[in-house]
């Protein structure tokens, strides 16, 4: 009988626009990293985040790509059936699709991260993240849009932010929650 191979696949960060806010430091970390041009126009222009930013990208650490239409299909599926598809910006939801192709290339993606509704998608895609400066999410919560005065609900990808029926500003309440994987 032949011993069993393991395949290790390569751990790859991909970096959110948080991770530099956060003070993430490209050049201290081993691993590769990948992130999106999204999140490179959220950081504000002469800031010490747009800094972090431009000196990884500037050395080569950090490997700026965009993905394809399919993986950001992927995302707004996934967004829509935990409820979060409102709450992911452009940046966002490129993140999360780079993570879904570089995973599909060979790679282990980790998403670096303090956006809960990241945290939340990826665990729904089953992709890993890590915090910086927050606990991260224990659960992974499935959200429903409802008005506080007269109790209609609304599906999660609801594009209006007033009930239709009497007017009152719409809020979200979770409607179920799963235990999330934690990443190592």
């Amino acid at each position: 009988m032949l011993g069993a191979r393991v395949l290790t696949l390569q751990k790859v960060l991909v970096l959110d626009t948080s991770a530099f806010i956060a003070g993430f430091d490209s050049l201290s970390v081993g691993e590769a990293q990948y992130t999106v041009p999204e999140v490179g126009r959220e950081l504000l222009l002469n800031s010490l985040p747009r800094l972090r930013f431009t000196t990884a990208v500037d050395s080569g650490r950090l490997k700026i790509k965009i993905p394809a239409e399919d993986s950001l299909e992927r995302v707004k599926e996934a967004s829509r059936k935990v409820g979060d598809v409102l709450f992911l910006s452009d940046a966002d939801s490129h993140v999360l699709a780079l993570a879904l192709e570089l995973r599909r290339e060979g790679y282990d993606p980790q998403i670096v991260t303090d956006d809960y509704s990241i945290q939340n998608v990826a665990d729904q895609l089953g992709i890993a993240f890590a915090s910086l400066l927050t606990f991260g999410i224990r659960f992974r919560l499935e959200w429903v849009i409802y008005c506080p005065a007269c109790h209609h609900k609304y599906p999660s990808d609801y594009g209006l932010k007033s009930c239709e029926i009497c007017g009152t500003k719409l809020k979200r309440k979770p409607l179920g929650k799963r235990v999330v994987r934690k990443s190592e």
